[in-house]
């Protein structure tokens, strides 16, 4: 009889382990301590200005964030120690929101995880930043972006082995379209900037190709100096083109929405008509603030729309081999960037049909907002000819 209690006792005990637990797991989304459930949550922390996009760095770096319970494609909250509350920010590992929208970004290569509006205004300013502030990032819902990462994810590998060629490693290549002078016009990822690892490759080809003038859209003078000074800096033919003042440091954020961008874009097109072609435009990657700057050259040169998307799409065939082909999906979700880029230029609604605009005439009322004036506006248009 006390035989048979006891493996009563015994049963019930399973059963009871098997429906509720043992009260001992320690997963990171479902922390507890005395059966209270914990949030996953930074508590609070500093932050840094990104003094190159105007975003907030969080100062934590990516892999330590996301061992605390953090995913890509999670929704999370953001507290700022001055009062201010963002619910339901996405959190990425790229800048899949629309222009001007809020996300928490946990770029490949970068220090840290970033609060930034995407094509946006400066985040640090907005939200009221100083080197004493403090943030609180929690879990809002897990998972709740995973579909949109999971169709966006754009990951691309700086090993020189991993690409066909140096050309396509360094995201190198001619500016082709419209009217557009042949052999003039190049772009490229940074000849300069090698963290990446395509600095020396950028610069070897702007070497063979006989660059005379170059447009740097993300570094200005300090930190082009900084970048020279560096043990491993190798770009020696960049470097004398500098020396020779034939290098134009624009230092832009990616918001070319704003006066600055469109101000500095201007002048630097203006710029160069007062130096001999071959001109490279180029940033950290080549990728965005390079692809608008090639959009309005192409545009101011009668190029069709195709023309002018099958170029900025060309940088992510050459980083992450994507095509209408290859990967539809993710093709369509980049190629709105340059869509919505060519609907502001053209004062259109966003969505128009790219097709319908007068791309010209968007780009010439672009350099007008730049002030630029009429007959600037046709000296640049017949030095690009």
């Amino acid at each position: 009889m006390k035989t048979k209690l006891t493996a009563i006792v015994i049963l019930i005990c399973i059963i009871f382990s098997a429906l509720y637990g043992c009260g001992n797991d320690k997963s990171s989304n479902d922390k507890t301590t005395n059966g209270t459930a914990q949030a996953v949550t930074t508590g609070e922390i500093g932050v840094i200005e990104d003094e190159e996009y105007g975003g907030i760095f969080i100062d934590i770096t990516i892999e330590k964030f996301n061992t605390l319970g953090f995913n890509f494609g999670d929704s999370v909250n953001i507290s700022f120690d001055n009062g201010t509350k963002l619910d339901d920010i996405p959190y990425y590992n790229g800048y899949y929101v629309s222009v001007n929208e809020l996300l928490l970004c946990g770029y490949p290569g970068s220090p840290y995880v970033k609060i930034a509006r995407n094509y946006g205004d400066s985040a640090w300013e907005e939200f009221h930043m100083t080197k004493d502030s403090k943030v609180t990032v929690t879990m809002n819902e897990k998972a709740k972006y995973l579909s949109t990462q999971e169709a966006n994810e754009l990951v691309y590998s700086d090993k020189r082995e991993d690409f066909d060629s140096d050309d396509v490693f360094a995201n190198f290549r001619e500016v082709r379209g419209g009217a557009l002078r042949k052999k003039s016009f190049y772009r490229s990822a940074s000849p300069c900037d090698n963290c990446h690892n395509r600095a020396p490759y950028a610069n070897a080809l702007a070497e063979e190709y006989g660059i005379k003038f170059v447009i740097n859209l993300s570094d200005n003078k300090p930190e082009y100096i900084s970048l020279a000074e560096e043990d491993d800096y190798e770009s020696e033919y960049y470097d004398n083109l500098y020396k020779d003042g034939d290098v134009m440091l624009l230092g832009l954020d990616l918001n070319y929405r704003s006066d600055e961008f469109e101000k500095s874009v201007s002048e630097a097109f203006l710029n160069m008509t007062d130096h001999d072609a071959p001109c490279l435009i180029h940033c950290v990657e080549g990728k965005d603030r390079t692809g608008f700057m090639c959009a309005l050259l192409l545009a101011l040169a009668d190029a069709s729309s195709e023309q002018i998307v099958d170029d900025y799409m060309e940088t992510y065939k050459n980083y992450y081999s994507i095509t209408k082909e290859s990967q539809s999906d993710k093709y369509e979700a980049v190629v709105v960037n340059i869509n919505d880029f060519l609907c502001y230029m053209c004062d259109a609604e966003k969505g128009t049909t790219i097709d319908t605009l007068d791309l010209k005439k968007g780009a010439e009322n672009y350099l007008r907002k730049g002030g630029l004036s009429e007959n600037q506006i046709t000296k640049i248009e017949a030095y690009i000819k």
